[in-house]
Formats: structure tokens, sequence, C-alpha cells
């Protein structure tokens, strides 16, 4: 395994999609990892396209997938895994509220030949978390518990935003959700592959408010509760 694919979808994330990318771009993977960084624009309507095709004339080492319409952070995920060559894969949100430098914490248990997928939990480990919103929190508690009751695992943050997987084991999964959708639908199709191995390890977590730009909101927890039901007992492809 000699290569990180990270795929950064994003939409009108201007003021952050900079500092993102570099960030990627400068974090150092241990295990002799090189890095593919993959963007997928998913028409956004302020100044981000520009932004990213900026940076990239200064650092070609960025690949830029443009959508014309907007599909949804699963549909931008689907974009990029036809294009990834990486022999890991890790969905990195455009904002800054997870930190690349965590990269290393889940690769561990991959390279150590005990994991085939890590979930970046936000509520465990010791690393710094903001303080946010109390029923968000209770939220993601209940999807995960609802998520978990279907699959039988004991995960804590089955809604995180930090998910790694050998490319093999998210290229055998047939993605169809399109928006927010695609956490518990990804959950659901790996949790039924045979002998798979699931670890998580605790992140950071700088959450940000709806000022700054936030996006999901109460209504995407309705959809994730039907996601739960249709990929764990309705829809089993």
């Amino acid at each position: 395994m000699k290569k990180l694919s990270i795929i950064i979808p994003c939409f009108n994330e201007q003021s952050f999609i900079e500092q993102i990318i570099d960030k990627v771009r400068h974090v150092s993977l241990d295990f002799s990892m090189e890095k593919e960084i993959i963007v997928v624009d998913d028409a956004s309507t302020d100044g981000t396209v520009q932004i990213v095709k900026a940076y990239i004339q200064k650092h070609e080492s960025v690949k830029l997938i443009l959508h014309t319409k907007n599909k949804g952070k699963g549909a931008a995920v689907q974009s990029a895994l036809m294009e990834i060559t990486g022999d890991i894969v890790i969905i990195q949100d455009a904002d800054l509220e997870y930190d690349p430098a965590d990269y290393n914490k889940m690769l561990s248990p991959i390279f150590s030949g005990r994991a085939d997928v890590v979930y970046g939990s936000r509520f465990m480990g010791s690393g710094p978390h903001r303080v946010l919103f109390f029923w968000h929190t209770i939220g993601n508690k209940l999807l995960t518990f609802f998520s978990n009751v279907f699959t039988g695992v004991n995960l804590t943050d089955m809604e995180t935003g930090y998910k790694m997987f050998k490319t093999e084991i998210i290229k055998s999964i047939q993605i169809t959700e399109k928006r927010f959708g695609i956490e518990p639908e990804i959950t659901a199709k790996i949790c039924r592959i045979k002998d798979i191995r699931i670890y998580e390890v605790g992140v950071a977590y700088y959450g940000r408010k709806y000022n700054e730009g936030k996006k999901i909101s109460w209504q995407d927890g309705f959809i994730a509760i039907w996601c739960i039901l249709k990929y764990n007992l309705l829809w089993r492809k």
C-alpha cells in the first residue's frame, strides 16, 4: 500500500477550500505513503472553483473534478471514486471541521494488518472538540444507535465525516445516495461484507456554526433514518 487518495467534496467553500487543500498537501504521512488529492466541486456558485484552479496552477499535484449542477456529497464521492488510483481512500470534508493531522492515526490500524475500514469518531479519544450544539450531538448518537441496531456493530459515530477504506472495499459496494444519506448507506453496506474488519479511532473535531457555513440540517436526520431502514432492511444490494 503506497498511496492515499484524499477525496474532498466541496460546495461554496471559498472561505476554507484553499486552507484545507494546503493542510492536506502539507500533512506528513507515515508508512512512506504518497498522496493523491482529488477535489470535486459540486457546482459552487461562489469563488470556490476559481480558488482551486489558481491553487492547481501553483501545485499540480491536486486534481479537480467539476459538476455542472449541484448533486450532493454522495454524488461527489461517486465521481471521485471513478478517478482514484490509491490503495487507501479517505473522504475529507472541505471545511476545517476535521484535521488531516489525524490521517496517520487512522492509517495505523490498516498498516498493522488489523483493519479494512477505519472511522474517525468525534465521540471518543482525547483530541480537541469544539463545544457546540447539544441536540446535534444527541441526534448523531441516536442515529448511530439506530444504525447499530440493524448492522450489529458497536460504532460510536456512524455519521462521521472521516471514513477511511482500503480501496477495494469501497469500490466493492454500489453507492447510490447523492447527498448526506451516503453515511448510513456506506455503513450498512460495508457491514454486510463477510469478515470485514472495522475500527474506530478518536479524532479532533473543530465544528462550525451555521453562520460559519455549516450545511447539514435537521431534515438530513430524517433522511438518515430512512436510509438506515432502506439499506439495512429494504434494499440490500
